[in-house]
């Protein structure tokens, strides 16, 4: 163990620190996240890409606070949005006080992963390996992928867990505190995150983007809010919202034959954000064409100026 791993807090001492989730598309980070947090503060899906920008979780318990950036998949970037998502997951490399590379542990080792430990080699801060997805690989397989990761001084700790099943998380927890710095939190112990209302909102309608279309649609769409409009007379919310496409096919997809498509989105999206917000909503989805948005350095600043994170 190093002399991170082995440094005990004082007995009243807090924890506060960052804390960014590295890793290929695809390998859980976001799913960790919200089960580290008990909320589901960013969306999944089973797509690759799914996390766009570095999402910003809070934590705050008896132990500390621990600040998360779930980052976007690292792969080779085909488009400027692309360009941009990589960018973000380097850059929370060199911000973070830990950094946690995760790992698609049912996946065979393969040249992604290489690329990713070599760009570790250079992070000051330390760094602990997370073996995700235990539940779809046996221990007979598992044991040469921890091997992989042992080389000695690259991980502080090797941890397998299921953040599915939540197996392991506690473990990754206890590490995290064991590893940050001490000090009192950085922001209020009642925050989940710094990301606007609005921003999370266009989270979840992508999500039902995400769930219901296949092929290059998920890849090729954004979400923005145009209206979000508070009644005068109770609790009912407004919101309009556009979706984001290229092509004019992509729009005829997202419509769907007589609106079906577009209305079981907007379905699907208006329960939950109704869950999500505890009130009623109503929405209203349009689908616009925008040739090229994501190689538009106007549209993907807007975009990231929305879910920029605002203090705290």
């Amino acid at each position: 163990m190093t002399e991170a791993m082995t440094r005990s807090h004082s007995e009243d001492g807090l924890c506060s620190g960052t804390v960014a989730l590295i890793g290929r598309p695809n390998a859980g980070k976001s799913t960790l996240m919200n089960r580290m947090l008990q909320e589901k503060l960013a969306i999944v899906s089973d797509k690759p890409q799914t996390t766009r920008h570095r999402i910003v979780g809070i934590l705050t318990e008896t132990r500390g606070q621990i600040v998360f950036f779930d980052t976007p998949g690292i792969h080779k970037p085909m488009h400027r949005m692309n360009r941009d998502m990589v960018r973000k997951a380097r850059q929370a490399l060199r911000d973070a006080d830990v950094v946690c590379l995760l790992v698609d542990a049912s996946v065979p080792f393969g040249r992604g992963d290489a690329f990713l430990l070599d760009l570790l080699v250079d992070t000051p801060g330390p760094r602990i390996a997370i073996l995700n997805k235990i539940d779809r690989i046996s221990k007979e397989k598992l044991l040469p992928r921890m091997e992989r990761y042992g080389e000695p001084g690259a991980f502080e700790e090797i941890i397998p867990v299921s953040a599915f099943t939540g197996d392991g998380v506690d473990r990754v927890l206890d590490s995290l505190f064991r590893l940050l710095p001490e000090g009192p939190p950085s922001y209020d112990p009642e925050l989940l995150t710094l990301h606007p209302e609005r921003f999370l909102v266009a989270e979840r309608i992508r999500e039902k983007v995400l769930e219901l279309t296949s092929d290059e649609i998920p890849y090729t769409t954004a979400v923005r809010i145009d209206r979000w409009e508070e009644s005068d007379e109770g609790p009912l919310l407004r919101i309009f919202a556009s979706i984001l496409v290229e092509k004019a096919g992509q729009k005829k997809i997202l419509i769907g034959r007589e609106g079906r498509m577009i209305r079981e989105i907007g379905t699907q999206a208006r329960l939950d954000l109704e869950k999500y917000l505890d009130r009623p909503i109503y929405l209203d989805l349009h689908v616009r064409r925008e040739p090229r948005w994501r190689e538009s350095s106007r549209i993907l600043g807007e975009l990231e100026d929305e879910a920029r994170p605002r203090g705290g």
